[in-house]
């Protein structure tokens, strides 16, 4: 009742407040009198005051329970928006139809609603850049299994993953609500939740779901006062069951290279017991890590991971910048012995609720030029069969997961495809900690809106509709499983005239080609340059 009267005094409840106010002011006025002017207004003020109070309570709508009354004005205008959005709903980037943003068809499968549209396709099929899938005259049936891939074969305890995950998102970038409803998601729908850098929170164990712990350059959860890592505490969290793969976050799309700070004001003392942090003190996560300096120590690290968690898989996450840094790896691969069991290849154009423009926009190789690269470079040092690879940025439909997994994806980690799960509008209020609909929010007066339970079962939905989808594509292509999707399945318009498939694009090297120093130009340079002793690259002169 607290909270209720603190939030009738905020603006998102100005209109319920005004309306209450209203009711009461007029009943007074009318004295009960059904003659009296002043009594059509108390049922008018009445009839709004109950709508409010109503969508205050109802669990439907996140939008609703934050903006009570006013928020109709949104509903009103989606209805209407089939006459009006060639007019006002235009996207802004391509100037394609609102009807194709895909937060749409998030929503429609989410909420387990038709998905279909009449009239066929809205875009130029002639334009550059379109995409599309051949199809098979020999379609097969639709597969309905769980779509998996086992991830880390060699190890004591290999994971079986899910074809989709839910990408790194921390818990206090997200709501403890929002986190609660993937990992309840995740569990009811037998897939996994990446926990992001900022540590395996309560919020996180609740439910149950499987885990996939990432450990960043700050080492929330296993660090020392210092900020250095702290094995003994990283081993009693990675042996608990529900954590299922470890993951080292080298670089993330929205911004690689950069580090963050958490200011003091926002180190709550959930966050700081949750980071393992002090309160009162800035959080800090450094651009590079300090528990290795170079690609072999690197190697040796996470294979002191991997001991440490039981036998657990453990990989690294990182967004392709220089190429002969990853040839480096894959150099101290070969001499060590040593090897990730997974990759999780970010793209630049990955999101996040905060980062510099520059960053955003000009840093960081996109999703399917690195993916592609980790791919062949794999297959090029003959160890693409003992790693699997994940891939991550801006995935959110069926078609997005077919053509990563032609690409050399063993699996898809999506972010705001399960945000828009969630109810995520895309307020672009992330950072303000003003978010409309509690999923990214420390305001618990804004995170109410959520309803853990509610959301949970669209998060699953989500997940298992976007794989039948997947089912549908491969059995389209001819296929039985979507891992049989290869490059040249699909199709790209290089001009209005002319289309090459991925094959054409992303030509593969032969198995072990590096070893016998055949490459093409889009490695010999880097893999001169790459050493396994250092991330710095070896002199041009020498290379």
């Amino acid at each position: 009742m607290l909270r209720l009267l603190i939030l009738s005094f905020t603006p998102r409840f100005v209109a319920l407040t005004l309306c209450v106010a209203g009711f009461l002011a007029c009943a007074f006025a009318a004295k009960g009198e059904w003659s009296s002017p002043f009594f059509l207004a108390t049922l008018a003020f009445g009839a709004l005051s109950t709508l409010g109070a109503h969508d205050l309570f109802q669990r439907e709508h996140a939008i609703l329970r934050s903006y009570p009354i006013s928020a109709h004005l949104r509903f009103l205008l989606e209805n209407v928006r089939p006459e009006l959005r060639q007019y006002f709903f235009e996207d802004n980037k391509d100037g394609r139809p609102f009807s194709r943003d895909k937060r749409a068809v998030v929503y429609q499968r989410a909420k387990m609603n038709i998905d279909k549209r009449p009239f066929g396709t809205e875009i130029d099929v002639y334009e550059e850049g379109f995409e599309w899938l051949r199809h098979s005259i020999a379609a097969r049936p639709i597969s309905h299994e769980h779509f998996r891939t086992r991830v880390g074969a060699g190890c004591a305890r290999p994971y079986d993953i899910s074809l989709l995950n839910i990408s790194a998102m921390s818990f206090g970038a997200l709501s403890g609500a929002a986190i609660r409803a993937l990992n309840l998601g995740a569990r009811k729908g037998e897939f996994a939740q990446d926990t992001g850098e900022g540590g395996f929170s309560p919020y996180h164990a609740e439910s149950g779901g499987d885990i996939v712990w990432q450990i960043a350059s700050g080492y929330f959860g296993c660090r020392t006062l210092a900020g250095a890592f702290d094995p003994e505490k990283f081993a009693t969290i990675a042996g608990n069951e529900q954590i299922k793969m470890i993951e080292v976050k080298l670089s993330q799309g929205a911004k690689p290279g950069h580090g963050g700070v958490l200011p003091a004001a926002k180190v709550s003392a959930e966050i700081a017991r949750i980071r393992g942090v002090p309160m009162g003190e800035d959080c800090v996560s450094p651009a590079a890590h300090s528990a290795f300096s170079t690609p072999i120590e690197f190697l040796q690290f996470l294979a002191r991971l991997r001991a440490l968690s039981g036998g657990k898989p453990v990989g690294f996450k990182l967004c392709v910048g220089q190429p002969w840094e990853f040839l480096a790896i894959c150099k101290a691969m070969l001499e060590t012995g040593l090897h990730p069991d997974f990759i999780v290849v970010d793209g630049k154009e990955g999101g996040t609720g905060s980062a510099p423009l520059e960053f955003m926009d000009h840093i960081g190789m996109p999703m399917r030029d690195g993916l592609a690269f980790v791919h062949h470079a794999l297959i090029g040092v003959g160890l693409r069969d003992a790693i699997r690879i994940g891939a991550s940025g801006k995935i959110a439909t069926a078609f997005d997961m077919a053509r990563t997994l032609a690409l050399g994806a063993d699996w898809c980690n999506s972010a705001r495809g399960f945000m828009f799960a969630l109810g995520c509008i895309q307020s672009l209020s992330c950072h303000t900690d003003r978010c409309p609909t509690g999923v990214a929010t420390q305001d618990p007066t804004r995170a109410r809106a959520l309803v853990a339970p509610d959301k949970a079962e669209r998060v699953r939905n989500f997940h298992r509709a976007t794989l039948i989808a997947l089912a549908e594509l491969a059995a389209a292509a001819g296929l039985d499983h979507p891992s049989q999707f290869e490059p040249e399945h699909f199709c790209r318009r290089i001009s209005p005239h002319e289309a090459a498939t991925f094959a054409d694009l992303y030509p593969a090297p032969a198995p072990g080609a590096f070893l016998a120093g055949e490459m093409d130009a889009r490695f010999a340079a880097a893999w001169r340059r790459a050493r396994p002793e250092s991330f710095r690259p070896a002199p041009l002169a020498t290379a």
